[in-house]
């Protein structure tokens, strides 16, 4: 990930309708949510539901699957989990025991160690 990806990310972010959207979306998990769900549990209406659907979609922090009549929504998970690499990448400086209180030892390992990790 990339400063510009990040900003892009954050700016999605930036509404409280979208946060609220992508966190009910998260605690959803693989099965996601159709945009009625969404709707319902939000109370919002369609057209200011569809408006902030796209603009997560656009930034790709959600996926969706057409289903018949309806659209199947979907947080994605891994491009969170890249942002929250990205902030830790450089954690404590490299010294992820300075700090191991304060983030799990993946995310604040040293980019070149997640790396091998994940090999």
């Amino acid at each position: 990930m990339d400063t510009s990806s990040a900003v892009k990310i954050f700016e999605s972010l930036s509404s409280g309708i979208r946060l609220d959207i992508y966190r009910l979306l998260v605690k959803t998990g693989p099965a996601g949510l159709v945009a009625g769900e969404i709707g319902a549990a939000l109370a919002l209406p369609p057209t200011n539901l569809s408006f902030h659907l796209k603009a997560l979609t656009q930034s790709q922090l959600l996926s969706v699957v057409q289903e018949g009549r309806f659209q199947r929504y979907r947080a994605n998970l891994k491009l969170m989990q890249d942002l929250v690499a990205y902030l830790t990448a450089e954690c404590c400086s490299g010294h992820p025991e300075l700090c191991a209180e304060l983030c799990p030892p993946a995310a604040c390992a040293p980019a070149s160690t997640r790396k091998r990790r994940s090999s």
